[in-house]
C-alpha cells in the first residue's frame, strides 16, 4: 500500500480523510464516484455547481455508509440569511441530516461577523460539523492559524502556482494535526494546462493528471488535494495517484520545470495567482 492510500487526520477537525477528494462541478459518471468511494475516497465536495451525477452517488453511499463519508457543502454567500438557506437546501437535496464541513468560499479577508455567526449557528444546531475557508489571497491564511473557528483551509496549489510553499505552508510548520487547520488544495492540473502538450516546454514530457495529483500530495504540508474528473478516464487517472504514491526528487524537479514554463508563458499568471500577487 502506498503512502497515499492511508487516510490522514484533517487538521483540528479530526476527520479521517482520503488523500484525494472529489468535486461536484464536473461530469464524471455516478458509477465513477461510487468506484472511487469503494477504493477509499471519502471526501466529497458538493460545491458551487452541484451536479446530479455526484449527488446521486452521495445519496446512495449515505444510505448505507453515512459515517464513512465526508460531505463538504460550499457557500459563497456574504449574507447570513442566504447562507443558512443555501446550506439547508444543499443538505435537503442530498437527503442527509448534516454536512460534515461548511466551506465559506472565496474570502480574501476574514468573513464578516454576520456570516461567521450564521455558520456557527448552523454548527450549533448540528446542520454542519466543521467550518472551512477558501481564499485566493494566500497571505490571509497564516493570520488565521490560531482561529479555532476554521478547522480546514482550501487553497490553490499546483506545479505552476507554488506560492503556498512560501506564504502558507511554513505557517503550519511541524504542528501536530490537532493544533492546525487541515490543508486541502485545488486546481491541481491548473485548469488542464499542465496536461496540455501544446503548453509543455520543448524536451519535457507532458504531465498526466496522475502526475499533477502526485505532485500536490508529495508536499508534506498538503493533507488532501481535490480532483475534478470530467469522465471515467480522468477519474481513473486521479485514483491512480493514490496507488503510485509520492514523486521522487527528480520527478518533482521535472514538474517544477514544466510549471515554471507554463507560468512564464501565460500573461495572466499573475492575475490567476489572485489577491496575493506573488509570482508562481
Amino acid at each position: 500500500m502506498s503512502d497515499f492510500q492511508q487516510r490522514v487526520t484533517l487538521g483540528r477537525s479530526g476527520l479521517q480523510v482520503s488523500r484525494l477528494g472529489l468535486g461536484s462541478s464536473f461530469q464524471a459518471p455516478t458509477a465513477s464516484y461510487l468506484e472511487a468511494f469503494e477504493r477509499g475516497v471519502n471526501y466529497f465536495y458538493w460545491g458551487s455547481i452541484r451536479r446530479k451525477l455526484m449527488g446521486d452517488a452521495i445519496r446512495e453511499i449515505a444510505r448505507r455508509q453515512r459515517e464513512e463519508l465526508v460531505v463538504v457543502v460550499q457557500s459563497y454567500s456574504r449574507w447570513s440569511r442566504h447562507l443558512r438557506g443555501s446550506v439547508e437546501k444543499a443538505i435537503g437535496k442530498l437527503g442527509i441530516d448534516y454536512a460534515d464541513v461548511l466551506l465559506l468560499g472565496w474570502h480574501n479577508q476574514a468573513p464578516s461577523r454576520a456570516v461567521l455567526d450564521a455558520a456557527l449557528e448552523l454548527r450549533d444546531r448540528g446542520r454542519v460539523r466543521w467550518l472551512a475557508l477558501s481564499s485566493h489571497r494566500r497571505t490571509l491564511f497564516p493570520t488565521l492559524l490560531d482561529d479555532e473557528h476554521y478547522a480546514i483551509w482550501h487553497l490553490r496549489y499546483n506545479a505552476c502556482h507554488r506560492g503556498a510553499e512560501r506564504e502558507v505552508f511554513p505557517a503550519c510548520g511541524d504542528r501536530a494535526p490537532e493544533r492546525r487547520p487541515g490543508v486541502v488544495t485545488y486546481t491541481t492540473t491548473r485548469w488542464g494546462h499542465l496536461c496540455d502538450p501544446a503548453r509543455t516546454p520543448p524536451g519535457e514530457r507532458t504531465p498526466s493528471g496522475t502526475d499533477c495529483y502526485r505532485f500536490a500530495l508529495t508536499h508534506p504540508s498538503v493533507d488532501l488535494c481535490l480532483a475534478g474528473p470530467n469522465d471515467a478516464e480522468q477519474m481513473s487517472q486521479a485514483l491512480a495517484a493514490l496507488e503510485r504514491g509520492p514523486l521522487d526528487a527528480e520527478e518533482v524537479a521535472w514538474m517544477q520545470r514544466v510549471g515554471d514554463h507554463i507560468y512564464g508563458a501565460d500573461r495572466s499568471s499573475g492575475m490567476r495567482d489572485g489577491a496575493s500577487a506573488a509570482a508562481s
